[in-house]
């Protein structure tokens, strides 16, 4: 997977994705937090109200969180990684989208997000880009829908919202699937 920082023009904006060091681990646990919070205010379910430094650590270890910058302020989180059990049953190669958030006031970077993780997948050679959300949040789901998303099933996965552990409580996910064409450019 490429870690180069990568730039974006948007409205006179530019986005910045940078791969979240070590010690930028607070930044993306801010961003999530935030998010979280304001799901839960609405009464989503989709995350718990706080998430655990152990949740990030390993997938900034491994390179795979991203953080999103709009003219030098960290707006949005994203990892993008290449294998996700969920999807154990499924053929093909994917990118595997994972805890986006994005602050309030970077309202709309979803799509970009969303096209850039396309491009990536694309440029690394898979077939598809996947997700997943609780089965509940019917306006996310909407949203990725009509991002060009398909539905692919829901499964029950371990853990609070946001988690995949083994034990616990469970939790109803709904997959997506977004089929990867060879050609194309980002929007």
């Amino acid at each position: 997977m490429t870690t180069t920082p990568m730039t974006i023009m948007r409205n006179n904006a530019e986005i910045r994705f940078r791969v979240a060091r070590h010690d930028q681990a607070a930044d993306v646990l801010s961003v999530l937090d935030e998010a979280a919070a304001w799901l839960q205010t609405r009464g989503i379910a989709q995350w718990p109200a706080r998430f655990e430094p152990a949740w990030v650590e390993d997938a900034i270890r491994r390179g795979e969180t991203w953080l999103v910058e709009t003219d030098g302020l960290v707006e949005a989180t994203v990892t993008l990684d290449w294998s996700d059990p969920v999807w154990a049953d499924t053929e093909g190669s994917a990118g595997y989208v994972h805890r986006m958030a994005v602050r309030r006031q970077g309202a709309g970077l979803g799509r970009v997000i969303l096209d850039w993780a396309a491009e990536v997948a694309r440029h690394r050679g898979c077939g598809a880009l996947r997700l997943d959300c609780v089965t509940s949040n019917g306006r996310l789901r909407a949203y990725y829908e009509a991002a060009g998303f398909e539905w692919r099933g829901d499964v029950t996965v371990g853990g609070a919202p946001g988690q995949r552990l083994d034990e616990g409580p469970v939790t109803q996910i709904s997959r997506y699937e977004m089929p990867l064409h060879s050609a194309g450019v980002m929007a």
